[in-house]
């Protein structure tokens, strides 16, 4: 029991990196792209988004390398050693997109420009090789990760990232013409994710059997896939509209539906193709200790950054539905 609830936590720390991370690093997807009459303020509205919490966004990633480490140490040595050079470069692009977010604000003109491209680069970068080290990880043939599930998924978390990052920038964007260039961005994005979502979906086959075998074998199959679809359909409706308020929220769903589902068709095992949750397990004294530590530290996590969220944020971190 106690195994299950340090794996339910490592699970829960990878959604939120997901949800907020990941669409950081789509904003610099975006910071990228940026082009029209428009693209100053795009920039401008980017960094205003991203700046504040950026750094906190990370603490999701730190608690989940934090878990693996004390709860599943064999699962972190087999994908430590396995997955050592893109999980490196992984790291390299997350510190260098850091430091090149606050660099380009303090340079001079010349040396900023450069400081923005790098910005860009480990904005894509970062995120294509965290889908590739998961896809790897999930295919069972973790040293093969250069295999084209891997890239296929690296591919699509990109898209996936950028999609949610241009729903949360349409709410962040005022009312008129910026936030009709998000909504476009995001509706763009989204059809790209249900496209490259086909194609992940086919190579599962080959490139994840067991996961792909327990996405079609399971009483509950196809209700994640179905919940998935109906997410997405609406979302897309939704940011036609300009109703971003709810299609926010409704992308966000459609994250962790397919977060969800992964994880329950990989479960039990938390390494595929051998390692289950409970032969990677450390001692359960060590597990004990480690639930108690993230259930106290959980009171304290959760209200600073809701505080956080809502002074940098106000009303559009928590808004559901448009004011209209």
């Amino acid at each position: 029991m106690p195994e299950h609830i340090a794996a339910a936590a490592l699970f829960m720390s990878l959604v939120f990196y997901a949800l907020t991370a990941g669409a950081d690093f789509g904003g610099g997807v975006w910071d990228l792209l940026a082009r029209g009459e428009r693209q100053a303020e795009q920039r401008k509205l980017i960094a205003q988004a991203i700046g504040p919490i950026w750094e906190a966004n990370h603490v999701w990633l730190v608690l989940a390398l934090v878990i693996l480490f004390s709860a599943f140490p064999p699962a972190l040595a087999a994908i430590a050693t396995k997955l050592h050079f893109p999980i490196t470069i992984l790291m390299f692009g997350i510190v260098f997109r850091g430091a090149a977010f606050t660099f380009r604000h303090y340079s001079p003109p010349d040396r900023g420009t450069r400081w923005e491209l790098v910005f860009a680069i480990a904005s894509v970068v970062s995120p294509v090789l965290l889908g590739v080290t998961l896809g790897a990880a999930i295919s069972g043939r973790m040293g093969d990760w250069l295999e084209p599930f891997p890239i296929a998924l690296g591919a699509w978390t990109l898209v996936l990232f950028s999609y949610l990052a241009a729903s949360y920038l349409a709410v962040e964007a005022p009312e008129g013409p910026l936030r009709d260039d998000f909504a476009r961005k995001a509706i763009a994005a989204g059809v790209l994710v249900l496209v490259l979502g086909a194609v992940v979906t086919l190579l599962a086959r080959s490139g994840a059997p067991h996961v792909a075998r327990h996405l079609s074998d399971r009483k509950w199959a196809w209700s994640f896939p179905s919940a998935t679809a109906l997410s997405a359909g609406l979302a897309l409706w939704l940011l036609v509209k300009r109703r971003v308020f709810l299609a926010r929220v409704l992308v966000a769903t459609e994250v962790v539906l397919v977060l969800t589902g992964w994880a329950c068709a990989q479960y039990p095992l938390l390494v595929v193709p051998h390692l289950t949750i409970q032969e990677a397990a450390a001692p359960r004294s060590v597990l004990v200790l480690l639930d108690v530590a993230l259930a106290a530290g959980a009171l304290v996590l959760f209200p600073c950054l809701g505080y956080l969220f809502k002074v940098f944020k106000g009303e559009t971190a928590f808004s559901v539905l448009d004011k209209s």
